[in-house]
């Protein structure tokens, strides 16, 4: 038992195989007698492979193709399985199937269309509005991350040399260190040379004139 075609595609080229006079899937379509539907029933009625749901679909799709649409102009004839002329395409046959293919292809234009807006533009391609839009956006983001807000300053603290017959150990006094006096603590005083322990818990040894009090 033959597998049954179930794709109009697979349906349509089984009739271009069993029916080349009527049907083809490429190069210049012909126009189907009226009726072609009960014709192909009748002469695949003992067929399995093709259902009349399938058939009726696969002809739907066959007829509405451009290239179907085309074939439709005043003075061709419809033709049988055989390829024999039957009706001749009036003016109204041919203005609608017109229409059809015009309605078809503005579609195919606009579904085309949208399917390029959506996708994302080429680096470099961007109309103007939108990469001035993007600028900005970067602009505000790097000034967030670059540019916070600025505190005021603190006041500059006097700070005063204090006198080496004034210095005990356990006092609290501010180091020099570099440019910035840190708060520190008087461990050990050996002539000029004071050791003292920083805030952050770190003993190092300078100079009584590194050190002051407010």
């Amino acid at each position: 038992m033959e597998t049954k075609r179930t794709s109009s595609k697979e349906i349509i080229a089984y009739l271009a195989e069993k029916f080349p006079a009527c049907f083809s899937i490429e190069g210049a379509a012909k126009p189907l007698k009226i009726g072609i539907f009960q014709d192909l029933a009748e002469q695949l009625s003992e067929d399995e492979t093709v259902s009349k749901t399938r058939l009726r679909q696969a002809l739907r799709h066959y007829t509405s193709s451009w290239r179907y649409l085309k074939s439709i102009k005043v003075g061709s004839h419809r033709v049988d399985l055989a390829g024999n002329n039957a009706e001749a395409i009036d003016e109204a046959q041919a203005e609608y199937a017109a229409k059809t293919l015009k309605e078809s292809q503005d579609k195919f234009a606009n579904k085309k269309q949208q399917d390029n807006k959506d996708k994302k533009p080429y680096k470099g391609k961007k109309n103007n509005n939108a990469q001035a839009t993007g600028d900005n956006k970067r602009s505000q983001k790097f000034k967030a991350v670059k540019s916070p807000t600025k505190r005021a300053p603190k006041p500059a603290v006097e700070l005063k040399p204090v006198e080496s017959t004034t210095i005990k150990v356990n006092q609290q006094v501010k180091v020099r260190i570099g440019q910035a006096p840190m708060n520190a603590t008087i461990t050990e005083v050996a002539g000029d040379d004071i050791s003292v322990q920083l805030d952050s818990g770190m003993v190092i040894k300078t100079h009584i004139q590194n050190i002051f009090s407010e």
